[in-house]
């Protein structure tokens, strides 16, 4: 058993609007597709069904959650799918339409095929879906039951679990660095005097070797930076009703006009830009690197972009490093806590990515192993309690610069951290456990249920 969770399943390409409520389910329903046509039955299905309960139910459409069910069913798959292909897979629905079921068999399928049972919680994880698929018996008559229904469970980051199933990757995952904790992953560090980011290269290069592991890690980079191009590019209105503008593209052209003058283009406004860049990709359902989620998507690569924009020596390598030392850290926050705003409210999402950031900038920046867990304690210390309450259910209020302003705090905790020893009373272990316990306190109308807090009252306002 290990925490460790390897770069390319916590850094995945995937669309937006959100990791747990887009990816997750695209990606449930695909799985559901799929092992109909494994088991040999897909000639016999006339109808699929779905129930999407707690979360997943209440702000789902706001999500794009139906679309998602739809376009899985279909068998695309969110790495390589066009965005445009799930927008509106079932939101634009005809009323005589039909879907490929896998991609092979036509099957009728209506917007009424799909449930909503925002009230109903399952006990595995508050963003739940259940899939059946009806149709003939071997005999040719019509089953009262199902032919096959399963039960999924979304579990933040684009991680799905399906019921009945261990949830872990990691634990059938063989590392040669294992580590549970974030003290056990120091103890690594001093007694092979390697740093964090060696730890993760050395568990990434067991699983996939070290040429591809290179190839891999830039990959993620290119995908990345591709999504802050198009962000900064990127003009209109949000989709989903709130009128939302993009103010990306507006702000790098504020800041190239005025790059000359040290006093008006600041390193801080362009890490604001990177990130909101991001989020508004996001939010329009473009296609997005999880860092750990969608939601939280902007500030690993908002810091990213200002190491390498505004740091002396910033390199290539230097980015390989920053994305595995973010992993080594965001493992800790998915194993030991969570990494779903559903189950933990944001401190979950913006919370995690924020100390992934801090600890890689401080990393990348010259720290020492300890210097960057307290850079990441930092981060998540003074985001415990963040609530998660978007706005009409869209990840747009106070998303967006709620990226932003975490960028802010990540650059902030690495550079506090650099001027200490690493030695410091909170540890990163400990903000983890109580992030956790606070999800678990936390009332469930903060947790992207949009039932509380700045959904409502925007709204009623």
């Amino acid at each position: 058993m290990t925490a460790y969770v390897s770069a390319f399943d916590l850094f995945s390409i995937g669309i937006g609007p959100s990791s747990s409520h887009t990816v997750g389910p695209l990606r449930a329903a695909r799985a559901f597709a799929v092992r109909l046509q494994e088991e040999g039955i897909l000639d016999r299905i006339d109808q699929v069904t779905c129930t999407l309960y707690g979360s997943l139910g209440s702000t789902g459409i706001g999500h794009g959650t139906p679309d998602a069910v739809v376009a899985g069913l279909r068998g695309l798959e969110p790495e390589s799918c066009r965005p445009e292909d799930v927008r509106g897979a079932w939101s634009g629905l005809a009323d005589d339409a039909t879907i490929a079921l896998a991609g092979a068999r036509e099957i009728p399928f209506s917007r009424d095929d799909i449930d909503f049972e925002p009230r109903t919680r399952l006990p595995g994880h508050p963003n739940a879906l259940t899939l059946r698929a009806w149709g003939r018996a071997a005999d040719g008559e019509r089953e009262p039951l199902p032919l096959r229904e399963e039960t999924y469970y979304s579990i933040g980051g684009g991680f799905i679990r399906r019921d009945g199933e261990e949830a872990d990757l990691a634990a059938r995952a063989s590392h040669p660095l294992p580590y549970d904790t974030a003290e056990e992953l120091l103890a690594i560090c001093e007694r092979l005097d390697i740093p964090i980011c060696e730890v993760a290269r050395r568990n990434e290069a067991a699983l996939h070797g070290e040429e591809r592991t290179a190839e891999r890690l830039d990959l993620i980079w290119e995908a990345m930076a591709e999504c802050v191009a198009n962000g900064l590019a990127g003009r209109g209105t949000l989709p989903g009703g709130l009128q939302v503008p993009r103010r990306a593209a507006a702000m790098r052209e504020h800041l190239e006009r005025v790059q000359d003058d040290p006093g008006r283009a600041t390193a801080l406004e362009w890490l604001h830009a990177f990130a909101l860049a991001v989020n508004e990709e996001n939010a329009s359902g473009g296609r997005v690197v999880t860092a750990p989620t969608n939601g939280a998507a902007g500030i690993v690569p908002a810091v990213a972009h200002y190491y390498l924009r505004f740091v002396p020596g910033a390199t290539a390598d230097g980015i390989r490093r920053y994305l595995l030392t973010a992993t080594a850290i965001g493992s800790l926050f998915k194993a030991n806590a969570s990494i779903s705003g559903a189950e933990g409210g944001c401190q979950a999402e913006v919370g995690s990515a924020c100390a992934m950031a801090a600890g890689a900038l401080c990393a990348v920046l010259g720290g020492t192993p300890r210097q960057v867990e307290n850079a990441a304690e930092i981060a998540m210390e003074h985001h415990l309690g963040l609530t998660c309450d978007p706005v009409g259910g869209l990840v747009q209020i106070p998303c967006i610069e709620r990226n932003a302003i975490a960028s802010s705090t990540a650059v902030s905790a690495a550079r506090l951290a650099l001027h200490g020893d690493g030695s410091h009373l909170v540890s990163l272990d400990t903000v983890i456990e109580t992030m956790r316990q606070t999800g678990i306190d936390m009332s469930t109308k903060y947790k992207e249920t949009s039932e509380g807090g700045l959904a409502v009252n925007v709204i009623e306002c």
